[in-house]
């Protein structure tokens, strides 16, 4: 059980992780199985061999899983690490790792795990320079090198292994790190703020969403999403029953319609529609679905809220809902749904309609 795809995912949804890896896998022609802890923080797809979860990590895009928040080459699982020694059990543990530009040393994001944290921030110093010795990381942080991870379940236990950095994600234990703006009208504003990072790279987010654009945010009170768009510079008509931050209003860049958002029709075509309302998973796709073929926005950002049970399959139904009605319009699109670090029981989906290729 020393090879294989380990996944980090929030606490508590590591079956839905491991359905997905698993299925993933399956398509790839890879077979294994999951090894799953409730409460985790992680999922193990034990495979054959090296190679087999090197196919994985190559083949499977990291922006097609919805639940896991990294994913890592497992070389080896450690265990009984020696406390007056650590250092020299993982030396030994890296036979067979690439050469690498960088290194984290993580834990899963779990209460008990994350009381490691401390541990993880002393010991990657010395680890560092054993590993830049031993010239398993490169003599200066390169980039375009895998990423070496030591992922570790107390200070005695662990996995060491390896991702590609252009196909993992960039952040430390896969979570992007933000700060609750103080001027927020409320902490929502960090889920869209973390899907604008993680959908619109830089390099793309000021092309696609730029000062001047026009958008919609439906459920819009009392401005958490809005205060996104506005700070970017988006005009924003608000569609809420409920009342507005007065802060966003001043801002002259707010219109707030007081109307239902599952009944509100643009009168021209916006560049965005953002939507956070509470309501069945399906109710809320057949009318992201509504506004995508009837050209009503050219890209969105919304939130699916998810059932207590079959989480994954509900995803996979709305998603394949959606799609299924854009190709039917004949529409080219890009979709990337993601369990997000401040999403709970939701995930987040970001659509753009692509213009129509040439004949």
């Amino acid at each position: 059980m020393n090879n294989g795809l380990l996944l980090y995912c929030r606490r508590g949804f590591e079956k839905e992780c491991a359905g997905e890896i698993q299925q993933l896998a399956t398509e790839q022609e890879v077979y294994g199985y999951c090894v799953v802890s409730d409460n985790s923080g992680y999922v193990l797809y034990v495979t054959t061999d090296l190679a087999e979860a090197d196919k994985l990590a190559n083949h499977i895009s990291f922006n097609q899983l919805v639940f896991a928040r990294q994913m890592i080459v497992v070389v080896d699982k450690l265990t009984d690490l020696p406390s007056e020694d650590r250092i020299s059990a993982v030396l030994a543990a890296t036979e067979h790792l690439p050469l690498c530009g960088d290194i984290r040393v993580e834990t899963p994001d779990t209460n008990e795990a994350k009381e490691l944290l401390g541990f993880c921030r002393k010991f990657t110093v010395p680890l560092r320079a054993a590993l830049r010795k031993q010239e398993v990381l490169t003599a200066k942080e390169h980039n375009k090198k895998p990423v070496l991870h030591l992922m570790l379940l107390d200070s005695s236990q662990g996995f060491i292994g390896y991702s590609y950095p252009k196909n993992n994600s960039p952040f430390f234990m896969g979570i992007a790190r933000l700060k609750f703006p103080s001027d927020a009208p409320s902490r929502s504003t960090l889920k869209l703020e973390e899907a604008i990072l993680l959908f619109l790279p830089k390099g793309i987010i000021e092309k696609r969403m730029h000062s001047g654009m026009k958008a919609v945010d439906l459920g819009a009170c009392p401005g958490g999403w809005t205060y996104q768009l506005v700070r970017r510079g988006l005009f924003v008509k608000a569609v809420d029953n409920g009342p507005m931050a007065q802060s966003l209003m001043d801002t002259g860049q707010v219109t707030h319609l007081m109307a239902d958002g599952f009944k509100y029709q643009p009168e021209r075509t916006v560049d965005w529609m953002i939507c956070d309302m509470v309501e069945k998973p399906m109710k809320v796709a057949d009318l992201m679905g509504d506004w995508l073929v009837n050209q009503w926005c050219r890209a969105t950002i919304f939130n699916l809220k998810l059932p207590m049970k079959k989480r994954h399959l509900e995803v996979q139904k709305c998603l394949e809902h959606i799609q299924a009605r854009l190709r039917k319009a004949g529409m080219r699109y890009e979709l990337q749904c993601k369990h997000l670090y401040h999403d709970r029981e939701e995930v987040t989906v970001a659509i753009q309609i692509l213009p129509s290729s040439s004949r």
